[in-house]
């Protein structure tokens, strides 16, 4: 085993995993992504359902490398290090809805947790109330977790299964570089199958080398360090672990004063990119993902990044945040600067019974 690879499997994997994190997100805004989203897996899923043409929303389309570069990431470092393991079988179904209404929270908030942390990095302070929102939808999974949650244990699975997310990423790779367009309407415009938003933040992004080149890192640096922002805050308060919730932090201060370097930095709870200010359902909207996070078993990175290395189970997730983000623009659920829709809070209370649900009746199967 490599000297490097012992260190980033060692308690100081996650800091300088949250290091490498809280540097390259603050340089792909200054290389042309959106304020603040340097690196966002709820948004950037988000547009990738738009570029699919999941929704229509003209400001939110594009297939973000990023994404794509954590799932080959992940999958190289799982390869090199012989812990590429196809396994599926522990309640999928629960995980593709817990997908779905983990990005629908996102959403209401506009940020998952990595992008939580980077705004409060950037001087948006209206982050607070979405990262306090947050630690209460933990603590709510963990009380469920000391009750016995489960949704069961994997199984080995064929290899063709643990294959399934690297293809699809290859074929959405291949999207993006080719943009095909199989035809066009009767006013002539492209129907797909891909996507690009000319304004808005789907129309602001790094050059796709770079982006993809950030994505391959940080999926195998975070594959090898097995970093995860809501894991951190579980450990905390479940085994009193604090090596992941140290990674956070590193990534809160590298970017942070990354963001000072460049200039990126803008203090206030208003006027703040691709945010809004109300804090209750900041707050409410990240309770539910944080709540579906726990109960998934990890963060929307931490999710994208097992699906490569082999786990169906966490490709499922990926899937409902996939779905979720069409269903939050389609159904108008998703906020925008001026806030909340009148219908994003009903999904909230609707996801947060359905995860209640969940983690009051789901106890693992112990057979004789």
């Amino acid at each position: 085993m490599s000297r490097i690879n012992r260190l980033f499997i060692s308690r100081w994997g996650p800091v300088l995993t949250g290091i490498a994190i809280g540097i390259l997100a603050p340089l792909l805004v200054y290389w042309g992504n959106p304020g603040n989203m340097g690196v966002c897996v709820a948004c950037f899923t988000r547009d990738m359902a738009g570029a699919l043409g999941l929704h229509r929303a003209a400001a939110v389309q594009y297939m973000r490398p990023e994404i794509i570069g954590f799932v080959f990431g992940a999958l190289g470092a799982s390869l090199a290090y012989k812990e590429f393991r196809p396994r599926s079988g522990s309640a999928p179904l629960l995980r593709f809805f817990l997908g779905m209404f983990s990005i629908i929270g996102a959403l209401v908030f506009l940020g998952c947790p990595w992008r939580a942390y980077l705004r409060l990095a950037g001087g948006d302070w209206s982050a607070i109330a979405g990262l306090l929102g947050l630690v209460v939808g933990v603590v709510i999974g963990v009380v469920f977790l000391r009750r016995g949650y489960s949704l069961g244990r994997t199984h080995p699975a064929p290899q063709a299964v643990g294959w399934i997310m690297p293809a699809l990423m290859g074929l959405l790779l291949f999207f993006l570089l080719a943009a095909p367009q199989l035809g066009r309407d009767a006013n002539g415009d492209p129907t797909g199958p891909i996507f690009f938003s000319t304004a808005g933040p789907g129309a602001l992004a790094a050059p796709i080398a770079i982006a993809l080149g950030v994505g391959l890192l940080i999926g195998f640096l975070a594959q090898r360090s097995r970093f995860c922002t809501v894991g951190a805050i579980r450990d905390v308060i479940l085994m009193r672990d604090s090596h992941l919730l140290n990674g956070v932090v590193a990534l809160v201060v590298a970017a942070a004063l990354t963001n000072l370097v460049l200039g990126q930095f803008r203090s206030g709870f208003t006027d703040q990119p691709v945010a809004h200010g109300n804090a209750l359902w900041n707050a409410a909207g990240m309770a539910l993902s944080g709540l579906a996070f726990t109960l998934a078993g990890g963060c929307p990175g931490r999710q994208v990044f097992m699906s490569g290395e082999g786990d169906a189970d966490a490709g499922m997730f990926v899937i409902g945040m996939l779905v979720g983000a069409g269903l939050s623009h389609n159904l108008n659920l998703a906020s925008s600067p001026a806030g909340p829709t009148p219908y994003g809070p009903i999904a909230v209370g609707i996801g947060l019974a359905f995860c209640v649900i969940i983690g009051l009746t789901m106890r693992e199967q112990v057979t004789a």
